[in-house]
């Protein structure tokens, strides 16, 4: 007997990315029903290295000086067109809070384009990326960017790049380099060039006789249009009305769009699309499958039965020590699902053994009044990012006290945070000996007070400090400094080798032959 995989098998459990790059493998090994598709290129490198402005004038469009903080927040991908031959793109962000969208970038690339600026040099990120092409075993093209600045010096990153295992294919490597200009669009031909012919020699090719698959790289809730899930075909072709699954999200394909907002009926291998009819937000990452009718029926029926035994479900049960601890609980809403998934990575770093950030719920899109309640229930600060509240929930807001903080950056708003679980911890108390008093006369005793008399043998004695009184080498009390006075005169200090009487408050009984420690306590507040 020869075996075939059986599809109904996808229907029961969902697909991971490793398991669609296993069936991806197959698929190109069996060599049944290929034909050539677009290859998909990935730009990675250091943040600031010029990768956005490299799409954009690869797009003609210049989104870079729009972004807020100067980073790329959400991955998007798009298509271009050279000598009638399309190539797909994926952005990714590089800033090193995004390590989990690169990592993404590069298993679902077909190819790699390292962008490292003249005037800069081989940086952090760019050794990162190194490392995972090399884990990866993608093809690499390395664009040497900037080269129009004074300070370019392209041939010092190409001996950076060699002494990090990069070697050019003039010097005997297997890299190919080129030198570009984002800004001034020198050089970009060149490597579109070299991008179709890495894909010549790779040829790569996917089954379009079969169900599409792909990967979701971004999801975000339309408030016109519900649930959009970016995806990025990876095989086969999938069509306006199949039923399909993504993670725990399920439903009917309404609507295909193109990167550009072009209605599709079908959308084919290595595109780039936006998928509309979910019953929820796919998370990214999830890979779409097709199912059968009667699959469908079974998720939204499994579904119904989920929703009805979360409702009879009350909070969730405590450890003791989670109990005791102090926690700042939040509800978090992103405009997409990179940004949350980013934000949650970055917030999970933060640690402290006496207090914990409680992520009570989080989603995408914008601030709602179940969110408002969520929040007050649980006593929670609601947190927006690139998401505003309805007017509804403002208002809701506004009644029930709930505190909606937005930001639109990612950094301020874990450094707001930051300072929000600080001002949780108990303040550390740092405290500053000043002098000490040797007891020479005991002149009054009184329940709670007492007047004595002394020489000061060290430092200054301050009015109105604590004190400690030492006993031979014990120490038996605590009290106040009430008063402080020289030549029976109020004195603010008295300095060493000094006599003056000192009013103490305090229960402890003073004795001739004591030295009182004269300190004082400051509260400090503490950081993470």
């Amino acid at each position: 007997f020869e075996t075939t995989p059986a599809e109904e098998k996808l229907q029961g459990a969902n697909l991971t990315l490793e398991g669609l790059n296993t069936i991806l493998r197959e698929e190109k090994n069996s060599g049944k029903n290929l034909s050539p598709r677009p290859p998909i290129v990935t730009i990675l490198g250091h943040v600031d290295h010029g990768k956005t402005t490299l799409l954009d004038t690869i797009r003609k469009a210049s989104v870079a000086a729009g972004e807020a903080g100067g980073i790329t927040q959400h991955i998007s991908a798009y298509q271009t067109k050279k000598h009638k031959e399309l190539i797909t793109f994926i952005d990714t962000p590089g800033h090193e809070a995004f390590a989990a969208m690169r990592k993404r970038g590069l298993s679902i690339a077909d190819i790699a384009i390292l962008v490292v600026a003249a005037d800069d040099g081989v940086r952090p990120q760019t050794k990162e990326v190194i490392e995972y092409l090399k884990e990866h075993k993608l093809p690499v093209i390395v664009a040497i960017n900037k080269i129009d600045k004074p300070e370019a010096k392209p041939e010092r990153v190409k001996q950076e790049l060699a002494e990090h295992g990069v070697l050019f294919e003039e010097w005997g490597g297997e890299t190919m380099c080129t030198e570009i200009s984002a800004k001034k669009n020198i050089g970009i031909d060149k490597l579109l060039d070299s991008i179709l012919l890495v894909a010549e020699v790779e040829d790569f090719r996917a089954d379009q006789k079969r169900d599409g698959l792909a990967v979701i790289l971004e999801s975000n809730l339309d408030p016109q249009k519900g649930p959009a899930a970016t995806a990025l075909i990876r095989t086969a072709t999938l069509k306006v009305g199949q039923d399909v699954t993504a993670g725990g999200a399920f439903g009917r394909i309404r609507r295909i769009e193109d990167w550009s907002g072009k209605n599709l009926l079908h959308a084919t291998a290595s595109m780039p699309v936006i998928l509309y009819g979910f019953n929820t937000t796919p998370q990214t990452n999830d890979v779409v499958q097709v199912v059968s009718g009667k699959g469908l029926a079974r998720l939204r029926s499994k579904e119904a039965l989920l929703k009805d035994t979360t409702k009879s479900r009350t909070g969730k049960i405590q450890s003791e020590e989670e109990k005791e601890m102090k926690k700042l609980c939040i509800v978090l809403k992103a405009d997409v699902q990179g940004s949350l998934e980013a934000i949650e990575q970055i917030l999970s770093t933060i640690k402290s053994d006496e207090i914990a950030l409680d992520i009570v719920d989080s989603g995408v899109g914008s601030i709602t009044e179940s969110d408002v309640r969520t929040a007050e229930n649980s006593s929670a600060l609601l947190i927006g990012f690139s998401s505003e509240p309805t007017s509804v929930a403002k208002r809701l807001a506004e009644t029930s006290k709930v505190e909606i903080v937005t930001f639109n950056i990612i950094y301020k708003l874990v450094d707001a945070l930051k300072e929000r679980l600080a001002a949780l911890l108990p303040p550390e108390i740092v405290r500053t000996d000043s002098g000490r008093l040797s007891v020479l006369a005991v002149f009054k005793t009184g329940k709670r007070d007492m007047i004595v008399g002394g020489r000061v043998s060290e430092g200054k004695m301050l009015r109105g400090s604590l004190l400690e009184i030492k006993r031979g080498d014990e120490i038996v009390g605590t009290g106040k400094m009430q008063n402080l006075q020289r030549n029976k005169e109020n004195a603010d200090e008295v300095g060493q080798g000094n006599e003056c009487g000192v009013v103490f408050e305090g229960t402890i009984k003073i004795q001739v032959g004591d030295t009182l420690i004269c300190y004082k306590e400051e509260e400090k507040r503490r950081t993470l």
